[in-house]
């Protein structure tokens, strides 16, 4: 089954809010500084992606 441009914008911005979860609840949980703060980024650079293709669904579709 081929999925439609729209369908597959749905699905990554599904993953990337998924992303920032799992990414937020890992920095919390590693003892790591380091390791907890690069996770925080990249959280903050998921949120970013799925705030993108979120605009590009309202405006395209």
């Amino acid at each position: 089954m081929e999925l439609t441009t729209k369908e597959i914008i749905k699905k990554m911005i599904l993953d990337s809010q998924e992303m920032v979860r799992d990414y937020e609840t890992h920095s919390k949980k590693v003892n790591d500084r380091e390791v907890a703060d690069l996770f925080k980024k990249f959280a903050e650079e998921c949120g970013y992606q799925a705030a993108e293709l979120q605009k590009i669904l309202e405006n395209k579709f």
